[in-house]
């Protein structure tokens, strides 16, 4: 596990940075599951996800002469997204890589939050693809790669979620459930709850179609997979980080596997119940 000072160190970098979010009861899921359900709003964070904690906590820390060598990333756009932002405000250029596939409105996101700091390449059909391209990027041109999810720093940031859960509640936590993409926010709130929390059980939640985590937990060691769904284009990696394997392997409780199809029907269903009917108005 990562010793929780570096998470708390994080923690005071960030301050001003990324956003406390509220930690809210879901009455719904609370009815449904018979449970006192809470949800983490990071989609409250500037650019709607827990990534920005752990790029601008990594880009923060680099060396003057790192910073004036630029940055370069792999995204399927959320850590491209907090990229951008940590480069923008810290001043510092960054070429991104990002799939193919990637829907327009994440790229546009991503120039929006960096604006003349960054430029986005387009390469591959899938994140591992973009991933390789800016591997070779950062070689040739000797531009620092920020790691999505298999980095200390970035490891550290995203554990600030996990102190933000404890801090905010009172209650036993019995269980908590996190998405599995490249490890990195796992293996950040279980060295967490580890130390504050060590009676919680925590749990994975992967795609079914990109279970990479699973896989190589099942096996034992760090597993590649040939192919994956890319339909959770956040979470569908070939393969997880070694850093945050080995903290997984040790401290993981289980993993949870969701179909695609249902997170599609998922999200129908919400936009669904969501949606508000306006009359017009009368004569």
């Amino acid at each position: 596990m990562m010793h929780l000072t570096k998470i708390q160190e994080a923690a005071e970098n960030l301050n001003g940075v990324s956003v406390h979010t509220p930690l809210v009861k879901n009455e719904n899921l609370s009815e449904q599951f018979a449970a006192q359900v809470y949800l983490k709003r990071e989609d409250l964070q500037p650019v709607r996800s827990y990534k920005l904690r752990g790029a601008y906590h990594k880009i923060s820390s680099l060396s003057e002469n790192e910073r004036k060598s630029g940055v370069v990333c792999a995204s399927a756009g959320n850590h491209a997204q907090g990229v951008a932002f940590a480069c923008r405000k810290l001043n510092i250029k960054a070429v991104i890589y990002m799939p193919i596939t990637t829907p327009a409105q994440k790229i546009k996101q991503v120039k929006l939050f960096g604006k003349e700091n960054v430029e986005v390449v387009l390469k591959g059909d899938t994140f591992d693809d973009a991933y390789n391209e800016a591997l070779l990027f950062s070689n040739e041109n000797k531009a620092v790669f920020v790691h999505p999810f298999d980095d200390e720093w970035v490891i550290a940031g995203q554990g600030t979620v996990g102190l933000e859960i404890i801090e905010d509640t009172r209650n036993k936590i019995d269980f908590l459930f996190f998405p599995i993409g490249g490890g990195g926010l796992a293996a950040g709130v279980i060295s967490v709850f580890k130390h504050l929390s060590p009676e919680t059980q925590l749990i994975g939640v992967e795609p079914q179609g990109a279970a990479s985590m699973k896989t190589s937990l099942e096996n034992g060691k760090n597993t590649a997979l040939t192919d994956i769904d890319k339909f959770v284009d956040g979470a569908a990696v070939k393969r997880v980080g070694d850093k945050t394997f080995e903290i997984c392997q040790h401290s993981l409780d289980d993993i949870v596997l969701v179909s695609e199809g249902k997170v599609c029907t998922t999200i129908l269903n919400l936009y669904n119940e969501e949606a508000i009917v306006v009359e017009p108005a009368g004569p």
